[in-house]
């Protein structure tokens, strides 16, 4: 059913959008929490894979080689041995992740400071003649290329001498960089000996994972290189950085001034983001890129995995507070992701986060956005659900597949959510929309037709026709047992108020076991399962609401016993019988053209309310097809006949309920004994069939009518007995 819709719709879905891009702009921390979730689920997806060829190694520190080597901090010396072998194994260059603020603790000097005078004296002249540990690795860093790290800090200190120039292209890109007054390194005398200086510091994310590298640092009004990118200018023997920034040759801003775009070094350009840093593609730490600082010491490493390389030295010993988050992984040593920014860079295939990619994506969101809006008033809401869904399941790939095959990084992840909550919105609208519609159309045709048929109209207003189908059905029917004579003793306000209060909780108890009420007949009603909607326990349901209805007479019994008694008048006990069958009726669209109900009818139909005439015949409330009691086995059952009810010439067997009596004895005993009844009556033992009524009738006071039957028939077959073909079946004259 197609809604009609006013402006309202189109109201609603463009202040949702607008909204969103409003949200977009200021960036509160949980949408920006998002984007970036969004690019760690594309980066968990396809992650870099390592590259054995590529030039980078990690030595590590790490517990093994402090319990072999020696206890963290090492003294001077044996950074100095570990730099020589390096330099002897034909490394390119060494990159420490370590400091080196203050003179070495274990060296002659510092050592002597901390003993008794004498003892200190002692100390210092055994070790006259020996260079100081500082120095000695100071000599060893100097025959080989090798850059430092340094870190800014936001107090003012001296610059330490810079190695490097900078070149930039374009706009000043200071504005969009991080101040930093102060920067700490190492000792002056190696500072002076090292061939470059590093920055190592990180801007993770507030969530503590670092997705980005620096790669230009700002240091008042001068930059400071990154350890990576230095490492790679060292090992190029270049002198100077260029960076490029916003308006520069071939870099169009249209006039706006945006940062930098990329920064060059030797050979290699990097694109770069407004801020210097750049976004890594990370991969899972790799063992093969990492050599024991030990095995390494003891001459163990293969010279090929040290040779022409980029050797980067740092620690993974958990001690030693040198560990970061990566999208990946929730623990890597640092030197590891410095290891990997210079691999990202040798490698090539950058990942960039384009400064045009905010208003792509918001334009996006907003062309999706009123292409949807003016759609989905236009079908169905689920069609309109299903559309905004798949739109929206569709940004993520689109996304996943720019940062796979493009090195590209778009947030899908608010777009998406913006149009799902645009779908939802809409959808709500449309729904509710549809329903008061839908309520205006029943309210409408209430008037005519059943409700039934109205959902049904609704629902399929092709089916606004007559016509029917072959279906599987039990049916209840259900009746008050001398309804005349109680109806005589009320007035017509009474008699009102006892049909009332009578069909009312019939009927709650039929609607709760999902049942269709077709009818009510006066005192009667009639009902069905397993129409209009499929019902596969239709069986158990009806005869549970049987009994259910049989356990509210009780009640109902009680109440009116007190209301009536209260006025000082009696209507007696209100008796109902129930008849249910199940078998294929006719159900649907039944009537003219003029007047049509929705209904069941056929022979099935017939024999269900045969049946419940057989109530007050056979004296129990409820009287059951065994067609209906093949369904429902577990349930104790008493055979009451083998009847052909009138109108059909086929006999069946027909039951009763034992939770539908009032039993004074044992269950168990009751059954058996009418199982020997049976068998004895329909053997021609009348003596014995007649005892067992007599004891069936002592177990259970409401098979009094049953015994006074049969006993009666048992005198006639005494008088007359029947003929040799006798089945034991009885034929029903009466409805």
């Amino acid at each position: 059913m197609r809604p009609r819709l006013g402006p309202l719709s189109y109201l609603l879905a463009a202040g949702i959008i607008a909204a969103a891009i409003a949200l977009r702009f200021a960036d509160p921390f949980p949408v920006a929490q998002l984007r970036l979730i969004g690019f760690d689920s594309y980066q968990r997806v396809s992650p870099e894979q390592p590259d054995p060829d590529l030039p980078v190694r990690v030595v590590d520190i790490d517990e093994d080689t402090l319990a072999r080597v020696h206890p963290w901090p090492w003294p001077r010396t044996r950074h100095a041995e570990l730099v020589d072998t390096l330099r002897e194994a034909g490394a390119a260059a060494i990159v420490f992740d370590i400091f080196f603020t203050s003179p070495d603790p274990l060296s002659v000097e510092a050592v002597a400071s901390r003993l008794p005078p004498e003892m200190g004296a002692e100390l210092t002249a055994l070790s006259d003649g020996q260079p100081p540990n500082d120095a000695v690795f100071a000599e060893a860093i100097g025959r080989l290329p090798t850059v430092l790290a340094a870190t800014l800090v936001n107090s003012p200190t001296e610059p330490p001498g810079f190695r490097w120039g900078f070149a930039v292209a374009g706009d000043d890109p200071k504005p969009f960089m991080r101040p930093f007054a102060g920067i700490a390194s190492n000792l002056p005398i190696l500072n002076e000996a090292a061939a470059g200086l590093g920055a190592i510091n990180w801007f993770p994310e507030r969530d503590q994972i670092v997705r980005r590298a620096p790669l230009i640092l700002r240091f008042n009004d001068t930059f400071v290189p990154s350890l990576p990118i230095e490492a790679l200018r060292v090992v190029q023997g270049a002198s100077t950085y260029t960076l490029r920034g916003s308006n520069a040759s071939g870099q169009t801003a249209f006039g706006q001034v945006k940062g930098l775009n990329a920064i060059r070094v030797g050979a290699a350009e990097i694109p770069s983001d407004p801020d210097g840093s750049m976004w890594l593609k990370f991969r899972q730490s790799d063992p093969a890129s990492y050599l024991p600082a030990w095995s390494v010491l003891a001459g163990e490493t293969p010279a090929e995995e040290i040779a022409g390389r980029i050797i980067l030295i740092g620690t993974s010993a958990a001690g030693l507070n040198d560990l970061r988050a990566t999208p990946l992984q929730d623990s890597v040593p640092g030197v590891d992701v410095h290891a990997q920014t210079i691999e990202h860079i040798l490698r090539g295939s950058f990942l960039t986060r384009p400064d045009y990619g905010l208003g792509a994506e918001l334009g996006l969101t907003a062309v999706l956005g009123l292409a949807l809006m003016l759609l989905f008033p236009r079908v169905p809401a689920v069609l309109a659900a299903t559309l905004g869904i798949a739109t929206a399941a569709a940004l993520p790939v689109a996304g996943w597949l720019l940062y796979d095959r493009a090195g590209l990084l778009f947030d899908s992840t608010f777009p998406m959510l913006a149009l799902l909550a645009l779908t939802g919105a809409i959808t709500l609208y449309i729904y509710r929309t549809t329903e008061r519609q839908r309520g205006e159309i029943r309210r409408a045709f209430a008037y005519y037709v059943s409700p039934v048929v109205v959902d049904e109209i609704i629902a399929r207003p092709d089916k606004l026709k007559l016509g029917g189908e072959i279906r599987e059905l039990t049916v209840l029917f259900s009746d008050v047992r001398n309804f005349t004579s109680i109806s005589e003793q009320l007035s017509a306000t009474e008699l009102t108020q006892f049909i009332n209060g009578l069909l009312t909780p019939m009927s709650e108890i039929i609607l709760k076991e999902r049942g269709t009420i077709d009818k009510y007949m006066g005192d009667a009603v009639m009902a069905f399962w397993n129409a209009p909607l499929d019902e596969p326990m239709h069986p158990e349901r009806a005869v549970h609401a049987a009994l259910a209805m049989i356990a509210e007479m009780r009640k109902l019994n009680v109440k009116w016993r007190e209301d009536f008694a209260a006025a000082g008048r009696s209507i007696g006990e209100v008796r109902i019988g129930v008849g249910i069958n199940t078998g294929d009726c006719c159900v649907g669209n039944l009537g003219s053209v003029q007047r049509f109900d929705y209904s069941a009818i056929g022979d099935e139909v017939n024999v269900a309310s045969r049946l419940e005439g057989l109530c007050k015949l056979y004296g129990v409330p409820i009287v059951i097809h065994e067609a209906t009691m093949k369904r429902v086995p577990e349930l104790a059952a008493l055979e009451l006949d083998v009847v052909r009810v009138k109108g059909r010439a086929e006999a069946a067997r027909i039951f009763t309920l034992l939770d539908a009596l009032e039993i004074e004895g044992s269950r168990e005993r009751l059954v058996a004994e009418h199982a020997g009844f049976w068998s004895a009556y329909r053997g021609r033992n009348w003596d014995v069939a007649a005892a067992a009524l007599t004891t069936c009738h002592e177990l259970c006071k409401g098979l009094g009518e049953f015994r006074a039957l049969f006993e009666e028939r048992i005198e006639g077959w005494r008088l007359d007995p029947p003929p040799a073909d006798w089945d034991g079946s009885y034929t029903a004259t009466s409805k």
